[in-house]
């Protein structure tokens, strides 16, 4: 993204051609991925005409114009239908653009369109819906995550540079690890979430989806509120970590299979070579903040749904339903003692954390699954060190540290303090450029015209 973007600022790359290029992708790749439930190409291809017009005219070109960005089918765009990957949901179209829609327009992105979900982000695929599920483009016949998962695939298989996704229990991490790509939650409230449907209203982030650190970056400084201080320096390529103590939350990885255990072991011994200070941190176990985040979602998720439930359970997937279920026996006493559990366990996680420039733990304890598994992915699916981070509202990126020995990615996570969005992405980026895991589509063919820009990673 980054490539292409100085190239449209340049002139040397046309919207329209690069926006063709991601469409092209589109026609031949999503039968079998499943990415996108709306392909808006009539709009794209308006907004790519009006982004040359105005290079053209000597317009200044904003960091995201003629880029175009994919949106999870959770977040409202004027004209079109807020799904949520539901026959439930009303199908009405939305009157106004979601507060981030507005943020992108101005920046100059196209919205090239609408990505398919697991059913209101409830999380697993599910066969039952009017729409298929994204499929994972390493190996399409396992999951890719979720539940953002069309946002992940559309990025990993090329079918645009950017996505937008939520992330109330790991939603944008978890496909961006499963989809060997960079997914990053920031700070609690640093993106309006103003025409998005919620899940959990106290647990929903907004987050970013792209094959890079720097991308995310980029995006991430369009999307945050206006007064949000973010100081990561695109410019820089001083790959060190010289002075930097990164935390080691060692005791989140317990239970991970034993691939993933490795490449993560073999992950900070990168960073010991990139002069980090590594230290061990102490919090409470991960089973803590799983569990209470649990609870909280789905109480919070049951509240909001209890009316369809009541009147049409039958129009939800049984998985979507049996999920969002799961939240009527939890009474008002519980879940206030959760939200004090929770205020505990943020203090606790916060006060580690203060200690150290950023820390490192894996992403996922498990591989994706086949997605006709549905018995494998009831017991691997939530197994992820990703919630502490929703719970206690701190940034937190996923990238990727390696490959399995059945193709699939693996990823770890680095996550800081709240308000240390920019040196949890500065740390990332280091070990993203040393490490130099291929971004290459996955197992795609992707035949494009000769020196279509295209071609390039970013």
């Amino acid at each position: 993204m980054v490539e292409a973007a100085r190239r449209l600022c340049a002139g040397s790359l046309r919207a329209r051609d690069y926006l063709e290029a991601h469409l092209a992708v589109i026609a031949r790749h999503d039968t079998d991925l499943n990415a996108f439930l709306n392909v808006m190409a009539d709009s794209a291809r308006h907004q790519a005409d009006l982004v040359d017009a105005r290079y053209r005219n000597g317009d200044r070109i904003g960091p995201l114009h003629g880029i175009p960005v994919a949106i999870k089918d959770i977040i409202d765009i004027e004209g079109q239908p807020t799904t949520c990957h539901s026959s439930v949901s009303p199908i009405a179209k939305a009157v106004h653009d979601a507060s981030v829609i507005g943020r992108l327009r101005a920046a100059g992105a196209l919205i090239i369109g609408k990505t398919a979900l697991h059913e209101f982000a409830t999380g697993g695929p599910a066969f039952d819906l009017p729409w298929p599920p994204a499929r994972n483009p390493w190996n399409r016949d396992h999951h890719p995550g979720g539940s953002s998962s069309g946002s992940a695939v559309a990025v990993a298989a090329r079918m645009a540079p950017a996505a937008l996704g939520t992330d109330t229990a790991g939603s944008v991490r978890h496909p961006a690890t499963a989809c060997g790509i960079v997914g990053f939650k920031p700070t609690a409230a640093t993106i309006n979430t103003k025409g998005v449907f919620p899940l959990s209203w106290s647990l929903d982030h907004l987050g970013t989806l792209t094959r890079s650190v720097e991308d995310s970056a980029i995006l991430f400084r369009c999307l945050c509120d206006p007064g949000i201080a973010f100081d990561f320096e695109t410019n820089s390529r001083d790959n060190t970590l010289r002075g930097k103590r990164i935390g080691i939350l060692g005791e989140f990885s317990e239970g991970a299979m034993p691939e993933i255990s490795t490449a993560f072991a073999t992950a900070l011994d990168l960073l010991r070579d990139l002069s980090a200070e590594l230290v061990p941190l102490t919090v409470p176990p991960l089973s803590a903040y799983t569990g209470c985040g649990r609870l909280i979602l789905q109480a919070e998720a049951y509240a909001l749904h209890k009316p369809w439930l009541e009147a049409r359970a039958e129009d939800y997937s049984q998985r979507g339903r049996t999920r969002l279920l799961a939240g009527r026996t939890i009474d008002a006493a519980t879940y206030i003692n959760a939200q004090r559990l929770r205020r505990t366990l943020t203090e606790k996680m916060q006060a580690a954390l203060s200690t150290v420039d950023a820390a490192v733990c894996v992403s996922s304890l498990m591989l994706p699954c086949r997605i006709d598994d549905p018995a494998e992915i009831d017991r691997t699916y939530d197994q992820q060190a990703r919630t502490p981070f929703n719970l206690a509202g701190l940034p937190a990126v996923a990238l990727p540290i390696g490959f399995a020995g059945n193709g699939l990615p693996i990823g770890m996570q680095v996550v800081g303090a709240a308000g240390t969005d920019a040196k949890v992405l500065s740390v990332a980026r280091v070990y993203e450029i040393a490490a130099a895991w291929p971004t290459r589509p996955p197992l795609l063919d992707h035949s494009l015209p000769e020196g279509n820009p295209y071609a390039s990673p970013t």
